[in-house]
C-alpha cells in the first residue's frame, strides 16, 4: 500500500510539472472570394475545428490563443466552448507573446497561421525546429511542444497529422 501511494505521490507531481503547448494553422479557409480580407471557414475547415477538440477533449487546455481573423477565432471556438474559456487574442509571434505563453504553466492551443506557425514552434523550443513557414494548402499539422520541470527544463517536440 505504501508503494502504490508513493508511485502516486510521484506521477501526480511529474504530472504537474509538464505542460503541453498545441499549435495548429487555422482549419481550411473558404477562398472562393478573392476579394475577401478576413475569409471564414468551408465545411471541411468547420470539421476540422470539430476534429482538433475531440484530438483535446482529455488535454485539459487552460487557454486558447488565437489571431483576431475568423478562420483563426473559428478553428479555436470548439475546443474552447468545450473547456468553457475565453479565446485570447494575439497579435504578434515576438518575444513577449512567447514569454507570456512560458508563464503559463498549464496546456495551451495556439491558432496561427502559415507563416507564423514556424515562429512560434521555434520560439516555444527555443531553437529551429521548423526551417520554413507551412505551404498555402497545409492544414493538417498539429505541433506539440511539451515542456518538462524535473531536474532542469526539457523540451519535447512534435509534430503528427490531424
Amino acid at each position: 500500500m505504501k508503494l502504490f501511494t508513493g508511485l502516486l505521490i510521484i506521477s501526480l507531481f511529474l504530472t504537474s510539472c509538464s505542460q503541453t503547448y498545441y499549435i495548429v494553422r487555422h482549419a481550411e479557409k473558404d477562398t472562393s472570394d478573392q476579394t475577401a480580407k478576413d475569409p471564414s471557414l468551408t465545411e471541411a475547415g468547420k470539421q476540422r475545428a470539430e476534429k482538433l477538440k475531440e484530438i483535446l477533449k482529455d488535454e485539459n487546455i487552460t487557454n486558447v490563443f488565437a489571431t483576431n481573423t475568423v478562420r483563426a477565432k473559428s478553428t479555436a471556438q470548439p475546443t474552447a466552448d468545450y473547456f468553457h474559456i475565453n479565446i485570447e487574442q494575439y497579435s504578434k509571434t515576438d518575444s513577449a507573446f512567447f514569454a507570456q505563453l512560458k508563464k503559463i504553466k498549464k496546456n495551451v492551443l495556439i491558432i496561427g497561421h502559415s507563416n507564423t506557425v514556424k515562429n512560434i514552434v521555434n520560439g516555444l523550443c527555443n531553437k529551429e525546429k521548423l526551417k520554413a513557414d507551412l505551404k498555402d494548402d497545409e492544414f493538417d499539422n498539429l505541433f506539440t511542444v511539451k515542456y518538462k520541470r524535473f531536474f532542469g527544463l526539457h523540451i519535447k517536440f512534435a509534430r503528427q497529422k490531424y
